[in-house]
């Protein structure tokens, strides 16, 4: 309702999770004629966007996915939604006289002549000087409507939100000087303005109200599940790698599992092939994953991680050193661990092993939690989903986030212990399916 007061200008500021993808394709749905349609979005929530498309649209929903490796200069096939990602949108303009404008939107893009944005993340472009950011805001002078989506469209200060204003609303504040003097405590420092500040912040907000609809999670409990489970797709970027073992794999199941009971030598060596073909999977979607974290750390909020092997839990630690902690084999004080993340607010990240974090330990500091793996056992995650969550626990709903390779041996482990996990809530409450029997499933699949 409030994009339809807006006229399809408007941004939705909703708390992670809370269902801004949906509203948006709503008003898609609600609006066939609105196209073509451009969904502009990070990297690694290309495939998720095809996955919410085909859930809640069944009106002009056709779409195509932009990769790198399609040339600006073919013409993009005929659909009625596209969908890009954010690094790819800009491109040099050849016919720039100031720095200011050295950069534009696609042209293949413009070509379409799109009707409608719809920006996810929008915080991202926040920078006025990023080619993304410039890119953004020739398409947005250049398309009747626009929705912007973040949940957090100020990470830090005022000035990161003018873009998305300007965008949504130009005249709402025409000029960027006049905006930073007035909401960002202008301070001349000698050499240059200092627009970092924040100044008359109520009088912003209430400006912001106009353009903005803002549901936090604490405000709408009452509506929530004590959980929620949402499937993220991954890409790999080692497709062809994991292809050639998947293949590899089939052909040795058919060949050794074809003719009857399998012998417990041929089941065990099943399982290493099986397990080479997850550490693949996991390692192919390892950047997009650190990508999907990142973006979700600008919310401010905490995060538990799980994974099964050594080396993902490593490059976690790497990459995000001085925010994280951890629970592993290898961590004697696992207390400590506990401790720094529970209480201390520069730790933002517990990265666990499933079977040595998931249970035993309370983590309620966090109300997400993000499994990059799943072990075999249905219980192992309901264990650790409940780190984050105690029963009667009703102050927060806690979010488990499924970062799955898309069309890899992942999806099917998920199904299977989804399936499990429904037949053991039915027959007997707290009986767990073994992974002899898992695996067995799991071959009959591809035998």
């Amino acid at each position: 309702n409030f994009i339809e007061s807006r006229n399809g200008r408007a941004l939705i500021a909703d708390s992670m999770g809370l269902g801004k993808t949906c509203q948006a394709l709503t008003y898609l749905q609600h609006h066939p004629n609105v196209r073509p349609a451009i969904i502009t979005v990070p990297a690694s929530l290309k495939l998720n966007w095809a996955k919410e498309i085909k859930l809640w649209m069944t009106i002009n929903c056709d779409f195509h996915i932009i990769s790198g490796k399609h040339s600006q200069r073919e013409r993009l096939p005929k659909a009625s939604i596209y969908i890009i990602n954010y690094d790819i949108l800009a491109v040099s303009n050849p016919d720039a006289k100031k720095k200011a404008d050295k950069y534009i939107c696609r042209p293949d893009i413009l070509g379409i002549e799109p009707k409608i944005v719809i920006a996810d993340e929008a915080h991202i472009w926040k920078s006025p000087d990023a080619q993304r950011t410039k890119a953004m805001m020739d398409l947005a002078k250049k398309v009747p409507y626009f929705i912007a989506l973040t949940g957090t469209p100020i990470v830090n200060r005022p000035i990161e939100i003018y873009n998305c204003i300007k965008a949504i609303e130009p005249k709402l504040f025409p000029s960027y000087y006049q905006y930073a003097m007035r909401y960002c405590n202008a301070k001349h420092n000698g050499y240059g303005w200092n627009f970092n500040g924040a100044s008359h912040t109520q009088e912003l907000h209430e400006k912001l109200s106009s353009i903005m609809i803002r549901r936090k999670k604490e405000e709408v409990l009452k509506d929530l599940p004590p959980k929620i489970r949402t499937v993220i797709p991954m890409e790999l970027d080692n497709q062809r790698e994991y292809n050639a073992a998947e293949a590899d794999l089939i052909g040795w199941l058919r060949t050794n599992f074809g003719n009857g009971k399998a012998e417990k030598a041929q089941q065990a060596e099943a399982l290493t092939r099986i397990g080479e073909l997850k550490r693949l999977a996991v390692r192919g979607k390892l950047k997009g994953c650190i990508e999907w974290i990142e973006d979700f750390l600008e919310s401010g909020e905490k995060l538990v991680i799980f994974a099964v092997h050594k080396f993902v839990i490593d490059a976690l630690m790497e990459y995000f050193a001085g925010m994280a902690v951890k629970i592993d084999g290898s961590v004697s004080n696992r207390q400590a661990s506990v401790d720094a993340f529970q209480e201390d607010d520069s730790i933002r990240l517990f990265v666990g092993n499933i079977q040595a974090a998931g249970v035993g330990i309370t983590l309620t500091k966090a109300s997400n939690t993000c499994f990059l793996e799943l072990p075999w056992s249905g219980s192992a995650l309901e264990q650790a989903e409940d780190r984050v969550h105690r029963i009667g626990q009703v102050a927060d709903s806690v979010t488990a986030w499924y970062l799955l390779a898309a069309g890899t041996m992942e999806g099917e482990i998920a199904q299977l212990i989804d399936a499990k996990r429904k037949v053991v809530t039915k027959v007997l409450d707290g009986q767990d399916v073994d992974e002899e029997s898992m695996l067995s499933e799991l071959m009959k699949k591809y035998v």
